[in-house]
């Protein structure tokens, strides 16, 4: 579908697939698609500026509650803060053995926070930005926008990464380089099978970050997807009110799904890294 304004049932399939693409810069200009599954000349616009965009609220946010802090008459949103920190301090001391480590507190709660912004951007309804879009700019094209930054496996797949990236760097710290080298040659089935445990625990270690990305994609992907198909029943004046019915009670499902995801990315995290820093493998 190539315009917003279109009837979503005119052509369903069409109006699935425009759904679900982004503003490229760099992609095919026939099926605004990048070139090939990994191209480093395709970039998301709108994945990149919606995510950015919540990380500025998220800043602002805490700056602003920071500065007028006062324990005696807590406003809603101080309040609010503090409950979302202190849930998180509560999971990194069940789980993490270093508490005295200070980066792993604000990197919790920024993944937690961050992700669950970024997964709520799927209770805005499907057509709405786009449309919105297309005001604003007169440019149909401008009507490919994808506002859920996790619906992208480059979000998913970029905050994986960093998570892995520091699993290595803690693994490094506290065991060296060689003893994090050691960890691949006999890990875990001892140093007679050392071409076997190379290749197990690699498999394991990369399954991390992979399983990571994938697990947040696939579920906020399949809500998206299941918000379009809701939005193609209105087809008819009839429908509307199965459509409305439909829309909510997914709407109020699908809250529990975007905030346990953020949850499992936050504490897969603090699991990781406090493997990472064990003497035990």
């Amino acid at each position: 579908m190539s315009e917003a304004s279109a009837p979503a049932t005119a052509n369903p399939v069409e109006y699935i697939q425009h759904h679900l693409t982004n503003w490229c810069i760099g992609c095919d200009p026939v099926t605004h698609k990048p070139a090939a599954l990994i191209d480093f000349n395709a970039f998301f616009v709108d994945t990149w500026l919606v995510g950015a965009l919540l990380a500025l609220v998220m800043m602002l946010v805490a700056w602003k509650v920071g500065r007028n802090v006062d324990p005696d008459k807590p406003t809603g949103m101080q309040n609010l803060i503090e409950f979302v920190v202190e849930f998180v301090n509560q999971q990194i001391e069940d789980i993490f053995p270093d508490r005295k480590n200070k980066w792993i507190g604000p990197v919790a709660l920024t993944i937690f926070v961050w992700v669950f912004l970024m997964n709520a951007m799927d209770l805005i309804p499907v057509d709405l930005m786009p449309w919105l879009a297309t005001l604003v700019t007169g440019d149909p094209h401008h009507t490919y926008l994808k506002v859920v930054p996790t619906t992208n496996l480059d979000t998913t797949f970029a905050l994986a990464f960093f998570v892995f990236g520091m699993v290595i760097y803690y693994n490094i710290k506290t065991r060296g380089v060689v003893g994090y080298i050691k960890t691949f040659l006999f890990h875990p089935f001892g140093k007679w099978l050392m071409p076997v445990n190379i290749v197990m625990t690699a498999i394991e270690e990369i399954a991390k970050p992979v399983s990571l990305a994938l697990r947040l994609f696939g579920n906020m992907f399949a809500g998206e997807l299941l918000f379009m198909l809701i939005a193609l029943l209105s087809f008819s004046i009839w429908a509307m009110p199965a459509q409305v019915a439909l829309g909510g009670m997914w709407a109020i499902f699908h809250i529990l799904v975007i905030t346990l995801q953020a949850f499992i990315f936050m504490l897969l995290t603090i699991v990781y890294l406090s493997l990472a820093v064990t003497d035990e493998h």
